[in-house]
């Protein structure tokens, strides 16, 4: 019995080794790609890690900092702000979710609907610019729509209303910052759906017409079945993302220490803790944890994007 396993293992090596020989020429071009995950990505995360357990000083830099273990984390979550940041983070990151999760789909198919091709790709043309437009340019055009010499108070003005802080009130934060999100994007989140229509059997829908079924009805039994895996995908894609969706970036410019209270996330806080006081160690801890709750995250949605939907990422 021993005999048969060792010679069964020698035909699988001798294979193994055969295999390697062949393809050599695609394992060293491998390399190069191999190469740049180990290099890029993979070396990165190791020492984003080592620096979350060091009390890192630029003197004695990433090895040489002394080693503190776990009280980076431990500061990180005995913060008081700490809870704020976090609830933050997922408010606007699932407000984000919501709002901009459906009108992708309505616009989808009111593209997919139109008769008319041509009126199609200059329809997609002009709502797709505007994912193109930088951060600055989009908070410009903010600035321009809602400060306090805008447009938008101008024309209360005319109303008899007195102008609003819009820009610097916690109440009109969320609404200007989700908004003007979802215009960014909303063209853009297209691509997906139309690409899952043009998939569906046109002759489905000529059938439907036969039958007496109107564009409702049509909608309801064709459309939306013919693209709920990849609603479905999708969604699930995005919860895995929840911590890092809020949008830093955005945030950054949009919000000022008027409206820090509902305007402070997990990416701004760093931003100020990690570099603005350069508290790198600190700021390690925090991307360590939001990295490894969006890893969960994603590993979670992805087995549930394959078992409901039978997408996933793998």
């Amino acid at each position: 019995m021993g005999e048969m396993k060792a010679l069964v293992q020698g035909k699988k090596k001798n294979t193994v080794l055969h295999r390697m020989k062949k393809y050599r020429i695609l394992y060293l071009l491998a390399i190069i790609p191999f190469a740049y995950l180990i290099v890029f990505r993979y070396w990165p995360i190791f020492l984003q890690f080592v620096l979350a357990t060091k009390n890192y000083t630029i003197k004695g830099g990433i090895w040489g900092s002394e080693f503190i273990g776990l009280d980076n984390f431990a500061q990180l979550f005995h913060s008081r702000e700490f809870k704020k940041i976090l609830f933050n983070t997922v408010r606007i990151s699932l407000l984000r979710l919501v709002c901009g999760f459906v009108p992708p789909i309505i616009l989808s198919i009111m593209l997919f609907d139109m008769n008319s091709a041509v009126f199609r790709k200059i329809s997609q043309s002009i709502l797709y610019i505007p994912h193109f437009f930088s951060w600055v340019i989009v908070y410009a055009i903010a600035q321009v729509l809602f400060q306090n010499t805008g447009y938008i108070n101008s024309f209360l003005n005319l109303l008899g209303i007195e102008s609003k802080q819009f820009l610097m009130s916690e109440r009109y934060f969320l609404p200007i910052l989700i908004g003007s999100g979802v215009w960014k994007s909303l063209g853009w989140s297209t691509i997906l759906y139309l690409a899952a229509l043009t998939n569906i059997n046109t002759e489905l829908f000529e059938a439907a017409r036969l039958d007496g079924a109107g564009p409702i009805q049509r909608i309801r039994y064709i459309t939306l079945p013919g693209i709920v895996p990849i609603i479905v995908f999708s969604l699930m894609m995005n919860l895995g993302s929840i911590l890092s969706a809020a949008g830093t970036e955005q945030i950054l410019l949009f919000y000022n220490p008027t409206n820090y209270e509902v305007s402070d996330v997990i990416g701004t806080w760093l931003y100020r803790q990690g570099l603005g006081k350069m508290k790198y160690g600190l700021g390690a801890a925090v991307s360590v944890f939001e990295s490894s709750v969006g890893l969960v995250l994603v590993l979670i949605s992805n087995k549930l994007a394959n078992k409901f939907a039978g997408l996933g990422i793998w």
